[in-house]
Parts: C-alpha cells; sequence; structure tokens
C-alpha cells in the first residue's frame, strides 16, 4: 500500500514540476480557472460540465506528456539535432490540437448560456 500512495506523491511531484517549469502550463491553469469559475456563475448543465471537464483533461494530459517527451529529449539530445526537433515539433502539436478542440467546445458550451442571458 506504501508504494502504491509513493506513486501519487511521483505524480503530484510531475504536476507541480509542469506547472512550476512551464509557460503553457501555467496559462492552462489560468484558462482552465476561468472555464470553471465561467460555468459555476452560469450555471451550467451536468452535461456540459462533462464536456468542459473532458477537455481540460485532454489539455492537461497532452501537456503533461509533451513536457515529458521535450525533458527526454533534452536529456538524450545533448546537441541540436533535427530528429529532437521534429520530436518536441510533434508534441507541441498535439498540445495545439487537444487546445483548438477545448477552445471549440468551450465556445458552443459556454455560447448557449451567454447567449441566453443577452
Amino acid at each position: 500500500m506504501k508504494k502504491f500512495l509513493k506513486g501519487f506523491s511521483f505524480a503530484f511531484a510531475g504536476i507541480w514540476y509542469a506547472l512550476r517549469t512551464q509557460l503553457n502550463m501555467k496559462f492552462h491553469l489560468l484558462a482552465t480557472v476561468a472555464v470553471i469559475g465561467a460555468g459555476l456563475l452560469l450555471k451550467i448543465e451536468k452535461i456540459d460540465w462533462f464536456f468542459v471537464g473532458l477537455c481540460v483533461t485532454l489539455v492537461w494530459t497532452a501537456e503533461l506528456f509533451n513536457t515529458a517527451l521535450e525533458t527526454l529529449t533534452d536529456l538524450v539530445a545533448k546537441e541540436i539535432h533535427p530528429l529532437a526537433k521534429v520530436a518536441k515539433d510533434v508534441g507541441a502539436g498535439a498540445v495545439l490540437i487537444c487546445s483548438l478542440f477545448a477552445l471549440i467546445t468551450g465556445i458552443l458550451v459556454l455560447g448557449k448560456y451567454i447567449i441566453a442571458l443577452i
């Protein structure tokens, strides 16, 4: 059981590392807080919370994988290498795709509540 619980501390250490060192992760945290705040103010429905939560999870997961990929690439490729650039670019592309999906979903989900207020 101790080993199992220790795994959680490693996971939280990884999340904390990404939040401390990655500017994009700080932006995603700010966006997450803003979207949750908007959802609370607009009193969105349960199904809409599911889609918001799904998007937050996708973006955070993609950013964490990207951070891991970039860190590992920096460890392995001590010098600038074209394949290291490709690895980093592909990881960043994955985050971009998830982020665009989240943005579109946010507009669709929150937009209907904002329009109803107007």
